[in-house]
C-alpha cells in the first residue's frame, strides 16, 4: 500500500477525481487506486479503470 503524496487527479468511470492510495497485491493481481471522487465518493479502481486527467502542462491533451 502506497499514500501518494501528492494525491494525483484521475480521470474514471464515475468521472473526475484525487487519488490518494495506490494498493499492490501482488504479481497476479490488478493495482487498486483508491480515489475520491468530486461528489465525494470514495471508490476503489483497477488500474485499467484510472487514467490521469488532461495536463496542457504535460502535453496530456484529451482528443
Amino acid at each position: 500500500m502506497l499514500q501518494l503524496n501528492p494525491p494525483l487527479p484521475v480521470t474514471t468511470p464515475k468521472g473526475l477525481g484525487v487519488a490518494h492510495v495506490l494498493i499492490d497485491y501482488g504479481v497476479e493481481h490488478d493495482l487498486i487506486w483508491v480515489v475520491f471522487q468530486q461528489d465525494g465518493s470514495c471508490w476503489s479502481w483497477r488500474n485499467q479503470e484510472v487514467r490521469a486527467q488532461e495536463n496542457v502542462t504535460f502535453g496530456r491533451i484529451t482528443k
